[in-house]
């Protein structure tokens, strides 16, 4: 059975099928801060959408962290790493883009979790 949650204009939050949660790329929804301050808010909002497919950051299988300044990156990490318990790491790319859809849009996040 596929199970979808909150559905925006362009797809679903999350999608869950076999105990395997997969969500959307998610955003900041401040843009006008840096790289530290939009990768904790996409945490928060992980947060939020993980619980509301029953699971949580614990269960977290991978992650691909969409970034425009490979510059940036250890920002990224520094907020990363104080959402995450460094016992309950997901396996992880990230990849440099040129453009996220706007020059203000720094990082987008998608990840997969375990139900």
């Amino acid at each position: 059975m596929v199970k979808r949650i909150e559905k925006t204009k362009i797809m679903h939050r999350a999608v869950e099928h076999n105990g395997i949660v997969f969500l959307g790329g998610i955003i900041a929804d401040d843009v006008s801060v840096g790289m530290h301050g939009q990768t904790q808010q996409i945490c928060r909002k992980l947060d939020a959408v993980l619980a509301m497919a029953g699971t949580d950051r614990t269960k977290l299988l991978s992650a691909q962290l969409y970034i425009t300044d490979m510059a940036q990156k250890e920002e990224m990490n520094a907020a990363w790493l104080e959402w995450l318990d460094g016992g309950d790491l997901p396996a992880r790319a990230t990849i440099g883009v040129a453009d996220l859809g706007s020059p203000s849009v720094l990082i987008e996040v998608v990840v997969t979790a375990a139900a």
